[in-house]
């Protein structure tokens, strides 16, 4: 270690090198590291609860009896409720001294700009808030209590679609964006009189809470929150995307482990590879194969130790900032607390460091065996690349990739070839990395003759360069292919499913208006759209989730299935195979084909479901419809997926009309309700897909911009290890520009083998991704691809 200390300004360029890879890999994985502690953690502070100790709410997920024991619950995406007849056995319960019913329903305020956002209450769940009276008093039938506004007052409220008039009673301080209503109007205005959205029980202090909720939870299938889990209670959706954002985050953070073990190991590899004179005379000198380990070993932690301290810094900047991303972009819940303690910076510091340790030995393991007449032949020109080890590690990931690629091409389905595809990207690169100077010598088979006949004299010496010194000039080519590989599979990806699924939404909508809103529409306004002149059907159109309990097998995602609310007298988004859609109303359902064939099902016959507020329901199979793979939904009577949703409004309706039809003036007496014509719709179901997209391509691009730091690092690395040489020829002659002109013949090829190389990685990954996904080629702007190729060309002429 003192040798190596002594020496490290001779060869500080490398060390530089390793030690910018590793805080880049460190604060990446320490970012995926926060985000995957949030998403497990999902602390909501409590608000409008938060006096209350313990907080009782519904079951907010479902597993079907009889379930394999391995299978997670769904999560269910509308609220549950607790049934009000609970109440009372809740306060009889020891050690509580009182409990108070939280009824919770939308009440969007109509102002001059329009209906905004806001939530109802029962005047008694203030008392379970942070809310403070300070002019007037409770509401009567008819008034409200505000945060907003004077006493007497009166206040437009959206309630079940419909605007209603209130006196305001009085004024509270508090949490904006809630109006508090008497208990009879609350009753009456909730869109589940029989439940409440939750229940706070009080108790006593000092009160045991656990023995409190294991009593409480002996009464039903309830769920019992206390501390800061209360938070959820207010935020139910929270649970949903706190899945979305422990996937994201676990399967991102694996993918950046194992970029930056190999660009660490990359790094590693070309410094001692340039160093290989001077274990060559260490080794002539006496120094033993385990000296030179430890040395390399050695000096590997002595780069990466600081680095990871230097890496907490943008690791932590950089978690917050993608969570902000996460959250302002609806992935993630922007009211959990982002938290980033000591694990994720374990993850993100034991992973540099084991990377470095890794690669560490892996570089020293030729060096130290190597003997020392060899070495000095070979640091002068490197020749041998050649071993078992290397040669069996690059044909299993081949073979991984090859596995992973058959698996996409005949089981995958859907979006669901993701999962696989995006691995074999990996695979298939580190696969070809592992034996680059095979894969190098073949691309400059391709690219040799044109390269010379632009560049001429220059041209043929930078390809003598390039044959002789393959071994070197693939380290350099490695890392382009890497970049432009998994770029261009990544992003190309995204793409095609975004596509794919656009054409699978729109292939059978055929609605002529659609009547959209974000605060949500009355269920009855369907009925006065159909009354209009011209129009010749109507039907809202709903969207939940739900789950088929009985029969079993059907087959369903991580989220359960996707359910469609429409009504029959109006335009369908599906085409019926089998039955009619005039059949769909009360308990009755339409079925995809490819799911009414795996459950054996048919027309007449009945299935057992659970919809997505967790009521369970027998359904009669009266249509089945042909749907594209991966993109199935199930087909419901809108009033039975409205029923059971958590506003019990519509936010579309589908309208067939004649041309010239006018729906302006139904509109406008709507508050918030907006005329567009069917592209509104597409385009609302694709700014869902282009949300998920974004934030692959934020994830990808810092990927890319990782890999990136391997491209600079290496073609530094590697031409600035050629000071010799280029001191010789322009001893020899040559002039200053005519050694540039062959280091850009050279980084022409370097460029050109990389980039065909990675765009050959891409299409291992993206012809099966695309075939399965949208039956076609893989779909996107070209701008894309040139983009990538010129990034990676730039980056080597400027790294050069």
């Amino acid at each position: 270690m003192r040798l190596a200390i002594r020496t490290l300004r001779f060869r500080k360029g490398g060390f530089i090198a390793t030690f910018v890879a590793v805080v880049f890999g460190t604060a990446i994985v320490m970012a995926c590291g926060g985000l995957m502690e949030t998403g497990i953690r999902s602390n909501v502070e409590p608000q409008r609860l938060a006096a209350a100790p313990i907080v009782v709410t519904g079951q907010q997920s479902h597993k079907p009896a009889g379930a394999d024991e391995d299978l997670d619950a769904f999560p269910l995406t509308e609220v549950s409720g607790v049934p009000s007849d609970l109440l009372t056995k809740i306060r009889s319960v020891e050690g509580v001294t009182g409990a108070i019913g939280d009824r919770t329903f939308a009440a969007p305020i109509v102002g001059l700009a329009g209906p905004v956002v806001a939530q109802g209450h029962n005047w008694a769940s203030a008392a379970l808030a942070p809310y403070r009276l300070v002019s007037g008093g409770a509401p009567s039938v008819g008034e409200v209590v505000s945060t907003t506004g004077t006493v007497g007052d009166r206040l437009k409220v959206l309630v079940r679609g419909v605007p209603q008039t209130f006196t305001v009673s009085g004024i509270v301080t508090g949490p904006a964006g809630h109006t508090f209503f008497s208990e009879r109007d609350a009753t009456r205005l909730s869109h589940t009189p029989d439940r409440y959205a939750a229940i706070g029980v009080l108790v006593a202090p000092g009160t045991d809470l656990d023995a409190v909720s294991e009593r409480i939870e002996a009464l039903g299938d309830l769920t019992v929150r206390s501390g800061i889990d209360r938070g959820l209670a207010e935020h139910p959706g929270t649970e949903v995307q706190r899945t979305a954002l422990i996937s994201i985050a676990g399967s991102f953070g694996g993918i950046a482990v194992m970029t930056m073990m190999f660009v660490v190991a990359s790094t590693l590899a070309l410094s001692a590879q340039h160093r290989e004179r001077e274990f060559a005379l260490l080794r002539g000198i006496g120094t033993t194969p385990g000296q030179v380990r430890r040395m390399i070993l050695g000096e590997g932690l002595l780069v990466a130790l600081p680095a990871v301290a230097v890496g907490i810094i943008p690791g932590l900047l950089l978690g917050r900032f993608l969570f902000d991303q996460l959250a302002a972009h609806g992935v993630a819940a922007p009211v959990i607390s982002f938290y980033q303690g000591l694990i994720p910076f374990a993850a993100g510091a034991g992973g540099a460091i084991l990377a470095v340790i890794g690669a560490a030995l892996i570089a020293a393991r030729k060096s130290a065996k190597i003997k020392p007449v060899q070495a000095l032949m070979e640091s002068s020109l490197q020749r041998k690349w050649f071993s078992w080890v290397r040669l069996i590690s690059g044909l299993l990931f081949l073979g991984g990739g090859i596995a992973l690629v058959i698996i996409t091409a005949t089981v995958m389905v859907g979006p669901l070839a993701g999962a696989t595809a995006g691995p074999s990207v990996l695979c298939w690169a580190i696969g070809v990395a592992l034996l680059g100077p095979f894969w190098t010598k073949l691309a400059l088979l391709l690219w040799r003759w044109p390269v010379q006949l632009l560049s001429r004299v220059n041209g043929r010496l930078a390809i003598r360069n390039m044959s002789v010194r393959s071994v070197a000039m693939s380290a350099a080519v490695m890392p382009v292919m890497l970049a432009v590989g998994i770029s261009t599979a990544n992003l190309y990806m995204q793409t095609t499913q975004v596509d794919a699924a656009a054409k699978a939404f729109t292939r059978d909508l055929n609605a002529d208006i659609v009547l959209t809103s974000t605060v949500g529409m009355s269920p009855r306004l369907v009925e006065q759209v159909q009354s209009v002149s011209g129009v010749t059907g109507a039907s809202a159109y709903v969207r939940s989730t739900g789950v088929i309990d009985e029969p079993q097998g059907a087959p369903l995602d991580d989220d359960g299935a996707s359910l469609i609310g429409i009504d029959a007298q109006g335009p369908a988004p599906v085409r019926p195979t089998a039955g009619s859609l005039a059949d769909l109303t009360g308990s009755t359902v339409a079925l995809p084909d490819y799911i009414a064939q795996k459950i054996n099902r048919g027309v007449g016959s009945k299935i057992t479901m659970t919809l997505g507020d967790g009521a369970s329901v027998t359904l009669r199979v009266v249509a089945t419809f042909a749907a594209e793979r991966g993109y199935e939904s199930i087909v419901l009577p809108a009033a039975l997926v409205t029923a059971h949703t958590t506003d019990g409004l519509v936010h579309q309706i589908l309208v067939k009309a004649k041309p010239g039809t006018d729906l302006t003036k139904l509109a406008a007496a709507n508050p918030g309700v907006q005329v567009s014509d069917r592209a509104a719709l597409v385009s609302a179901n694709a700014e869902d897909q282009k949300t998920q997209a974004w934030v692959n391509y934020m994830l990808v691009g810092m990927l890319i911009a990782y890999t990136a730091v391997s491209v600079v690092n290496t073609l530094v690395s590697t031409t600035l290890r050629r000071r010799r040489e280029f001191a010789l020829q322009r001893l020899t002659g040559s002039t200053r520009n005519q050694v540039l002109r062959m280091l850009t013949a050279e980084s022409t090829l370097i460029a050109l083998s990389g980039i065909t190389l990675g765009t050959l990685v891409a299409l291992a990954c993206l012809l099966p991704f695309s075939a399965k996904v949208a039956h076609s080629l893989p779909t996107g702007p070209l701008w894309i691809y040139f983009v990538i190729v010129g990034a990676a060309a730039t980056l080597t002429f400027a790294s050069t």
